[in-house]
């Protein structure tokens, strides 16, 4: 349980009277009354998961003590020796092993905490030793001890992605000044300046290259293995590493709003959160540890007074092993080590989930809605489809577009220019028609350019193509001359996503878009979507989330989103998924799990985690109640021994906890 203590994974709260249950410090907690374990909340907010980082010297004297104890405890139990000297040999393997622990028991005392697993193994083992059973009291400290070395294991493979992730914390960042070049810590610098990033440095903040290429790793953001090719022009995120290239950056944001910034606060936060299961198993120790503490001492006095011709020393003995099995380490150990396992897992795969409760959520996942633009597409408007009527060449058609458009910034117009690489026309009477399109005189030629409405307006007969995308006609010299598709390219992940939540279960697979009526139709065909809205504003899809929830069964509803006008629709759904590397600070603030990858395909992903975390975590919960329903009532009966109480306490503990690290491990698909 210590172990966790130094993890962070388990919180309790904080009392004005008795100091903070968890670390004991009498000063308050940052916020809320909430103190994560072992995170003294003096120290600055988010240190949980470095707490207990500079005990190496203490562990390496436990490691030594327990050594020794075991060294003694087995000369004890192999060899002969006199009363005297054995006694000694057994003594001294329960001090070594668990001098710590009586002494933590005795500072618990003192603070009024009696009730925990320190004080039970402590009159457990001091119990034994006083009714003469010194080898068996040795035991439960020893293997007490054991167990607690298993779960320091355990915590640490749970904590290894995660202290992966906080090794992308960036130290320093090479600032231009004054022709030169000045390491300074990335809070000091401010948006619009200008960093140097040599090859093999991690990106400090996000920004976006001015000058030089590279391929980045951003493994440690997004899961992702293969680097990334950049150039002038793109956007970096903090937290990657430069491979090869020396880049000049232009910073966009400040240090504490940066990715990396992001990323760390999400993952120092996750263990704050917590399911119902996690809140039922603190509430339940609070009060099953007293109660099973008063049976012992029912179980060790009573019979010896109401029965005739019984002892004191057997019954006190059965009490000693009511009180070791009694312990309830291994669902408190193992069912918050499972959610943090499991949240770990995730965030190694680029999914990181914002507390164990919203993992648990992903387990009764209904309905998924997803956002279109930036969610299922990529967001980024190409030329598709350039469909010049007879007499015309499609190189015409787009040379005549690109000059229309080549004064507009509309994300339309630049895609157009960007599929045009020749050289500029003589333009003059450039005139921009609101909600219609473009007139415009190209080398001494009449052009339009524009929806269907602008040659409607002045009379022009032509074609109404049914395609996905938004359709560019144009006219020269008051002559239909044909069309221009700019469409968004759908993800090459978003069908299989979709494939892959129907084989989970999902009822109710929607898609909410902006976009008009048959543009939406034809890609939420394509995908196999169950129900898709169209032309919605930004409060309508609110209003569609909100119906949808109406007309379900009790799951519960995800939206999955990118952009700054889905944060309210992220806020309002049961679980908020945000598109992290390309989404919206708006949008990524107001979900409960972001997508580091931005494939749609890391959505179900997530939700096998889910299950099978849910699924570790309630083997764990019927084994460990289970073996030691039987073992207590064993005990009270007189049939178990000190050793199967051993075995009901530790035993179970390790076995809860090793259970709970396959959490970390998980095939791609579900």
């Amino acid at each position: 349980m210590e172990n966790l203590i130094k993890a962070g994974l388990v919180q309790k709260t904080y009392s004005p009277t008795s100091g903070c249950s968890a670390c004991g410090s009498i000063s308050p907690p940052q916020a809320d009354g909430v103190c994560i374990l072992g995170n003294d909340p003096t120290r600055p907010a988010g240190s949980a998961l470095s707490a207990g980082g500079g005990e190496g010297g203490k562990k390496w004297l436990r490691g030594a003590a327990l050594a020794a104890g075991g060294g003694f405890f087995l000369l004890g139990m192999v060899f002969t020796f006199s009363p005297a000297i054995e006694w000694g040999l057994f003594l001294a393997s329960c001090l070594l092993a668990g001098g710590e622990v009586f002494l933590d028991a005795v500072k618990n005392i003192l603070r009024g905490r009696l009730f925990n697993e320190m004080f039970l193994m402590s009159i457990a083992v001091a119990g034994a030793i006083a009714i003469g059973e010194y080898p068996e009291g040795a035991a439960v400290m020893l293997f007490y001890r054991v167990g607690e070395a298993f779960q320091d294991y355990a915590v640490g493979r749970s904590r290894k992605s995660i202290s992966a992730l906080m090794n992308i914390r960036p130290d320093f960042a090479n600032l231009k000044v004054d022709g030169g070049l000045r390491r300074v810590s990335p809070e000091e610098v401010k948006p619009g300046d200008l960093i140097m990033v040599k090859p093999g440095e991690k990106i400090p903040l996000d920004g976006v290259i001015t000058e030089g290429r590279s391929s980045l790793d951003t493994s440690a953001l997004t899961g992702e293995a293969l680097p990334r090719d950049v150039e002038p022009g793109n956007e970096v995120l903090s937290g990657s590493i430069n491979i090869n290239g020396l880049l000049s950056i232009r910073v966009l944001k400040p240090f504490g709003e940066s990715t990396v910034a992001k990323i760390l606060e999400l993952v120092q936060n996750a263990a704050a959160r917590k399911t119902k299961v996690e809140q039922f198993i603190t509430t339940f120790s609070r009060y099953y540890t007293p109660v099973v503490v008063l049976a012992a001492l029912g179980l060790a006095f009573i019979p010896p007074l109401v029965l005739p011709g019984t002892g004191f020393f057997p019954w006190i003995h059965r009490a000693l092993v009511f009180l070791v099995v009694s312990c309830p380490c291994a669902l408190v150990v193992s069912i918050p080590l499972g959610f943090f396992g499991g949240i770990g897992g995730a965030s190694a795969r680029g999914i990181l989930i914002k507390g164990s409760n919203y993992l648990e959520a992903l387990n009764t996942i209904e309905t998924v809605v997803f956002d279109k633009t930036g969610t299922l597409t990529k967001g980024v408007f190409t030329v598709t489809e350039i469909s010049p009527e007879k007499g015309y060449a499609p190189e015409e058609l787009l040379y005549y577009a690109a000059q229309a458009e080549s004064n507009s910034n509309h994300p339309i117009a630049l895609s157009v220019q960007n599929a045009y690489h020749g050289g500029g026309g003589r333009i003059a009477g450039y005139e921009e028609i609101a909600g219609q399109g473009i007139r415009v005189t190209v080398d001494g030629r009449k052009v339009l350019a524009g929806n269907s409405g602008l040659l409607d307006a002045e009379g022009i007969s032509h074609s109404l193509p049914d395609v996905p995308g938004t359709v560019i006609y144009l006219a020269l010299d008051g002559v239909f001359a044909g069309y221009i598709v700019i469409s968004d390219e759908l993800k090459p992940d978003s069908k299989e996503a979709i494939l892959r939540l129907k084989a989970l279960g999902v009822k109710n697979i929607a898609m909410l878009s902006g976009d008009r009526r048959g543009t939406a139709e034809k890609i939420g065909k394509e995908l196999g979507l169950t129900t898709v809205y169209a032309e919605l504003l930004p409060h309508q899809k609110v209003e569609k989330i909100e119906e949808l929830e109406k007309n379900g069964t009790g799951g519960k509803l995800a939206f999955v989103g990118d952009g700054i006008n889905d944060a309210p629709v992220l806020a309002r759904a049961d679980v908020g998924i945000a598109m992290g590397a390309l989404g919206s600070d708006a949008a990524i603030e107001a979900a409960d799990i972001v997508l580091m990858t931005d494939e749609p395909s890391a959505i179900p992903t997530a939700m096998g985690i889910a299950r099978k975390t849910r699924r570790i975590i309630w083997q764990n919960i019927a084994f460990a109640l289970g073996v030691k329903g039987v073992i207590l009532i064993l005990g009270a009966l007189g049939i178990a021994t000190m050793w199967g109480a051993v075995f009901g306490d530790v035993g179970v503990t390790a076995i809860a906890v090793l259970n709970s690290l396959r959490t970390l491990r998980f095939s791609r698909h579900p």
